[in-house]
């Protein structure tokens, strides 16, 4: 079974609000979902106390969505910038550009930097023989 993390909208016409939902991948947008992981309400909020700028409402159990993601399901395009907004989930081949746009992370280095450090010696670069420290006798 094919499960997809995906929005799933309410509210009114010219006022949505959506819950990020875990469903099956072929069943309806708003059909009964597995399991609901949070809202998004993409209407700017104003800001507290009237300082700052307006804002938009993004509530999520990062508990389950981290499951969900561990387990194998795949977010839809809106969902996976929400994930990558709050540093949840990156794609394999991207780096964590998203949220340095948004400016609420500032990487030091990129993943697969941070991969190649974390592998040593053991991760080289494509058509290279692995480095063996052992010697036969």
């Amino acid at each position: 079974m094919a499960v997809k993390i995906r929005l799933a909208r309410f509210g009114k016409a010219h006022a949505p609000f959506y819950n990020i939902v875990v469903a099956n991948a072929r069943t309806a947008r708003n059909s009964k979902p597995l399991e609901v992981l949070g809202t998004y309400d993409p209407i700017p909020k104003p800001p507290p106390y009237g300082q700052g700028k307006p804002f938009k409402d993004i509530q999520l159990d990062t508990a389950r969505a981290k499951y969900w993601l561990g387990v194998g399901a795949q977010p839809s395009d809106p969902v996976w910038r929400l994930l990558a907004m709050v540093s949840l989930y990156y794609s394999e081949t991207e780096e964590a550009v998203l949220p340095i746009k948004v400016g609420l992370i500032e990487p030091k280095y990129s993943i697969i930097e941070a991969l190649q450090q974390k592998a040593g010696p053991i991760m080289a670069q494509p058509g290279t023989p692995p480095k063996t420290t052992a010697t036969t006798t």
